[in-house]
């Protein structure tokens, strides 16, 4: 998670921090979306796409995912009347279980905030993330954290296993 976590950015208060809101992403949101990701990408590797060419088809597939949010969700940090950050979780159905264990877990990318805004809409992007799973009976929530993003996700809760972190929210198993 290159971008986001809770270390202020240069010049950023605390007041302009708290004027950071959290909302659920809708589709006319996905062109400012489809930038971001290309920040996100482009701060960790090389593009191999244009720009233009990229945000043009990311913006097509985040319309079409948060117009249906069957699979995809996604929130947004907002500042004034910009997204400045987002965060994206997909529901992946498990096999159907006997026993007391949801059935569906919950991964979680993308997660970027604009550096101009950092200094904790990142862990409020995650806090709406973990109280909507928790609300949707999912039984874990996995992502792969950029070392730099690790300490953030320890902070709520979230375990280091191995590349994997998780966040166990079903009943504990042996």
């Amino acid at each position: 998670m290159v971008g986001s976590g809770d270390s202020r950015g240069p010049n950023v208060s605390r007041a302009a921090v708290a004027a950071v809101t959290i909302r659920t992403a809708v589709a006319a949101d996905a062109d400012r979306l489809a930038e971001l990701r290309w920040e996100f990408r482009i701060a960790r590797a090389p593009a191999t796409e244009a720009r233009d060419s990229f945000v043009r088809r990311c913006a097509e597939w985040m319309r079409r995912e948060l117009g249906s949010q069957a699979v995809w969700r996604a929130w947004v940090a907002v500042a004034g009347d910009s997204i400045v950050g987002q965060v994206w979780v997909q529901t992946i159905q498990k096999m159907p279980n006997p026993v007391a264990e949801q059935e569906r877990h919950a991964y979680v990318s993308n997660v970027f905030v604009l550096p101009e805004h950092r200094g904790g809409a990142g862990s409020r992007l995650l806090e709406e993330v973990v109280a909507w799973a928790r609300a949707s009976t999912i039984d874990r929530v996995i992502l792969w954290p950029s070392a730099r993003s690790v300490t953030l996700y320890e902070r709520h809760g979230f375990t280091h296993h191995g590349d994997v972190m998780e966040l166990a929210l079903g009943p504990r198993r042996r």
